[in-house]
C-alpha cells in the first residue's frame, strides 16, 4: 500500500492504482470519457487532468498515471495530488472548450439527451462562448449494423467502442482511420459487426455517436418507468433493466452484477423486446371444427375438464418450456400430482440430465465467477459464443490474462479466444480421462446442454463424470464440472424435479402419436408434438406450441409477471413485473391454479404470496434469492456407476440460429433482421 495526499485527505491505497482510482478511493469526483473500469487505459481524452505537486507544472492526465510513479515530498512526505485548484478547473475547461468546438448542437433531437456524459460535463465546466469561430467538421454517418444507430458528427473519439470490440467482445471490427481533425471510427469497409455484444458499445459511448438503430426518437430517458428484471434469452441469468412507457417495453439495459454479467448484455437480450408485442395471444381460444375460436375463460375451462375427467391419469401430461418462472412449475408440479398423473418434463429438448444424479450432474458448479480462477478450461459440445455471449466475453477475459490452456471438444467455431481442438465425438472424452492430472490445479469443463440430449446423454454424463475425476477437475475445495443450459427454466424445474415419475413419460415420449390423450403445454415452443393428443396450451406468443393447441390460455411473458428463475449455476433470482400482460392474458400460475377447481385439482394456494410460501416450505433453497447453495460432488463420484453405450456421433451445439432461439425472439422484427445478417454472412463464408 502507498500512502497518498488528495484534496488534503491521506489515504493508502495499492500502488497499481492510477490517480483516478486513488482518487475516487478518497471520495473526490473525477470527470473522464475515453477511461472505464473494464477497458484499457487510453487517455486520449484529457478530462481527468490534476495537479500533482511537486510534479511537472502543468496538469496530468489521472487515468494514466500510477500512484507508484508519484515522487515523494523532500522529507519523504506522501506525494500531493489537487482535483479541485485553479489550474485543475482551468485545464478542465480548455478541454471542454476544445471538445464542443465540433460537436453538433444537437442535444434536442439525441437520443442520448438526458443520459450523455458530456452533457453533464459541460454543465460543469462549459463555457457560454466559444473562442473558435471556425466551421464544424461534417462526418458521414456510418453503417455498422442494424442495431447501432451511428452520428459520427458527434464523436469525441473516446476509443471505447474500439477497445469494447477488439478486448472484451474479441472481435475486432472498429478502428480509427485518419488523423488529428480528420479521424474517424468506423468498421471495415463499413460492414455490419459481427459480435453477440455489438451493442454494449452503445452505453460506452460517452456522447449520441452511437444510439440504438431499433428505437431511436422513439423517447427520453425521464420518461420512462426502470424496473429490476433478470434476462432469460440465455440461462446465464444477467442483470437486467426494463424500461417501459405505459404498457410497452421500449428497451432492455444491463444492470451491473459482478458475479454475473459483469455490465454487459447480449444483442438478443437487449432488442428482443419488440417481441414482446407482436403475434401476442390475448385471449383464450378452443379450436372448434378444426379452427381455433374466441372463447371465454369459463368455456376454455369447461372444455377442459370434459376431456380431463374423461381421460385416465396415465394418459394425462405436461411439458414445460424453456422461458417458465419456478411459480408456475411448481404449481403444475402440484396440479399434475393431484390428478395422478406421473407424466411431467421440463426437458422438452430430450435432455437426459435428471435429479437422481444429484445436482451436482446439472449445475455450472464452479460458479461463473470460478472462471476467473480456473486455469485450464475445456469446453465440450458446446459454442458458448452462441448459447451464452455473456459467458463466452468472462472465459475470453480470462485467456486473456495468460496462464490459462484452454481445449475444445466439439464442433470447431470462432470462440474470440485461442483453443487447442481435443476432438469431435465422446471418444475424446476417455483420452482426456487418461492424461496425468499434473501441472494445472484448477481445471473446468464447460459441458453444453446438447452433449445430454442425445439418446446417449445418459453415457456421456457418466463418461464426462470419470473424466473430471481422473483428471482432477472435481477434487477437495473445487468442482469444476460445469453444465452450461441454454434454457432459463431447466435449472429450476430440474431442482423442483419436474421430470417423469415411475412409469411416467418423457417428454419426447408424450410428443409422439399416440404418447398422450390430454397433454397440457406449458410454453414449450421448441418440440413438435405429434396429432392424436388434445393439447392444452398456456403461453404467450402464436408459435409453434399455439399452432398445434386445441385450447389456448393466454399467458403472461417474462416482463409482465413476478417470477423466480434460477440461472444455470443454481442461483434463484427474482424478476419484478415491468408492464401488465395485454387484454385477457394472465400470469400462468393464477391461470394453472383457477384450472385446478373445475378439474376437481384445488391447488392450496389463492395468491402469490401464499404460492410462494408454499415453495418455499418445500424448497428452501430456492427462497435464498442471490445466494448459490454448492451441490455436494459426491454425487458425481457415484455416476461412474452408470452403465451405457457412448454413441460415436460428434458432438453439435445446442443452438443453430443466435437470433432465433425462442417464441418472443420469433416475433421480432429486430431479431429476425439479424438472423437475416448472420445466414448471409455464413452462406458468404461458405462460398
Amino acid at each position: 500500500m502507498s500512502k497518498i495526499i488528495i484534496d488534503g485527505k491521506q489515504i493508502d491505497v495499492p500502488a497499481e492504482y492510477t490517480l483516478l482510482q486513488a482518487c475516487e478511493a478518497a471520495g473526490a469526483e473525477v470527470p473522464r470519457f475515453c477511461f472505464h473500469e473494464r477497458l484499457s487505459i487510453a487517455g486520449n481524452c484529457r478530462m481527468c487532468l490534476v495537479e500533482v505537486k511537486g510534479g511537472p507544472p502543468k496538469p496530468t492526465a489521472s487515468c494514466a498515471m500510477a500512484v507508484k510513479d508519484l515522487r515523494p515530498g523532500p522529507n519523504g512526505e506522501p506525494p500531493v495530488v489537487e482535483t479541485n485548484s485553479a489550474m485543475v478547473r482551468k485545464a478542465r475547461q480548455g478541454v471542454m472548450e476544445f471538445l464542443l468546438i465540433n460537436h453538433p448542437l444537437d442535444c434536442p433531437i439525441c437520443d442520448q439527451g438526458g443520459e450523455c456524459d458530456l452533457q453533464d460535463q459541460a454543465m460543469a465546466y462549459g463555457a457560454d462562448s466559444s473562442r473558435f469561430s471556425e466551421n464544424k467538421r461534417a462526418v458521414e454517418d456510418k453503417y455498422i449494423g442494424a442495431l447501432v444507430k451511428t452520428s459520427m458528427n458527434r464523436c469525441i473519439q473516446c476509443t471505447r467502442c474500439v477497445r469494447f470490440a477488439t478486448e472484451v467482445a474479441g472481435v475486432p471490427e472498429l478502428g480509427a482511420i485518419g488523423r488529428g481533425e480528420d479521424m474517424e471510427i468506423t468498421s471495415y469497409l463499413e460492414r455490419a459487426m459481427t459480435s453477440e455484444l455489438q451493442a454494449n458499445i452503445i452505453d460506452l459511448c460517452p456522447v449520441g455517436a452511437l444510439t440504438s438503430k431499433p428505437i431511436a426518437f422513439h423517447a427520453r430517458p425521464w420518461e420512462f418507468v426502470k424496473t429490476e428484471s433478470v434476462d432469460v434469452m440465455d440461462a446465464l441469468g444477467s442483470a437486467i433493466r426494463v424500461d417501459s412507457r405505459g404498457r410497452e417495453v421500449v428497451r432492455i439495459l444491463p444492470r451491473i452484477n459482478e458475479a454475473i454479467n459483469d455490465e454487459w448484455i447480449s444483442d438478443k437480450t437487449r432488442y428482443v423486446a419488440d417481441g414482446l408485442k407482436t403475434q401476442r395471444l390475448d385471449r383464450a381460444y378452443v379450436r372448434v371444427d378444426g379452427k381455433l375460436t374466441p372463447a371465454s375463460w369459463s368455456q376454455a375451462f369447461a372444455v377442459i375438464a370434459g376431456r380431463v375427467k374423461a381421460t385416465s391419469p396415465s394418459r394425462i401430461g405436461a411439458i414445460v418450456g424453456d422461458l417458465a418462472a419456478v411459480e408456475e412449475m411448481f404449481a403444475l408440479k402440484g396440479l399434475m400430482g393431484k390428478l395422478g398423473s406421473p407424466n411431467v418434463d421440463c426437458r422438452q429438448d430430450g435432455s437426459k440430465l435428471h435429479p437422481k444424479f444429484g445436482r451436482a450432474s446439472y449445475l455450472f458448479n464452479s460458479t461463473i465467477a470460478g472462471i476467473d480462477e480456473a486455469d485450464a478450461i475445456l469446453i465440450v459440445g458446446s459454442n458458448p459464443r452462441l448459447e451464452a455471449p455473456v459467458l463466452n466475453a468472462r472465459i475470453r477475459k480470462r485467456w486473456l490474462k495468460g496462464g490459462v490452456l484452454m481445449g475444445l471438444i466439439g464442433e470447431r467455431a470462432d470462440l474470440t479466444y485461442h483453443y487447442k481442438y481435443v476432438g469431435a465425438g465422446p471418444e475424446t472424452i476417455a483420452v482426456v480421462a487418461e492424461e496425468p492430472a499434473q501441472g494445472p490445479t484448477k481445471r473446468m469443463f464447460v459441458v453444453g446442454a446438447a452433449a445430454f440430449a442425445r439418446p446417449d446423454g445418459a453415457a456421456v454424463l457418466a463418461s464426462l463424470a470419470r473424466a473430471a475425476a481422473a483428471a482432477g477437475v472435481v477434487k477437495d475445495g473445487w468442482n469444476g464440472f460445469n453444465v452450461l443450459h441454454t434454457a432459463a427454466s431447466r435449472v429450476g424445474g430440474l431442482d423442483l424435479g419436474l421430470v417423469p415419475g415411475d412409469g411416467g413419460l418423457d417428454a419426447p415420449a408424450m410428443a409422439k402419436a399416440g404418447g398422450l390423450d390430454v397433454l397440457v403445454n406449458l410454453g414449450a415452443d421448441e418440440i413438435d408434438v405429434e396429432p392424436g393428443a388434445f393439447v392444452v396450451y398456456i403461453g404467450t406468443h402464436g408459435d409453434r406450441g399455439a399452432h398445434r393447441a386445441d385450447v389456448i390460455l393466454p399467458g403472461a411473458a417474462y416482463t409482465e409477471k413476478s417470477g423466480v428463475y434460477v440461472n444455470t449455476e443454481g442461483r434463484p433470482q427474482f424478476a419484478e413485473r415491468a408492464v401488465f400482460p395485454p387484454g385477457d392474458a394472465r400470469e400462468d400460475w393464477s391461470i394453472l391454479r383457477a384450472l385446478s377447481e373445475p378439474l376437481g385439482a384445488r391447488l392450496p394456494y389463492d395468491s402469490l404470496t401464499q404460492l410462494r410460501a408454499t415453495l418455499a416450505a418445500a424448497f428452501p433453497q430456492l427462497a435464498r434469492f442471490g445466494a448459490v447453495v454448492a451441490a455436494d460432488p459426491a454425487a458425481l463420484a457415484g455416476l461412474s456407476a452408470v452403465v451405457g453405450t457412448v454413441d460415436k456421433a460428434p458432438f453439435g451445439s445446442g443452438i443453430d440460429d443466435f437470433y432465433l432461439t425462442n417464441p418472443i425472439a420469433r416475433a421480432s422484427r429486430v431479431m429476425a433482421e439479424c438472423s437475416a445478417l448472420a445466414r448471409g454472412r455464413r452462406l458468404e463464408a461458405a462460398e
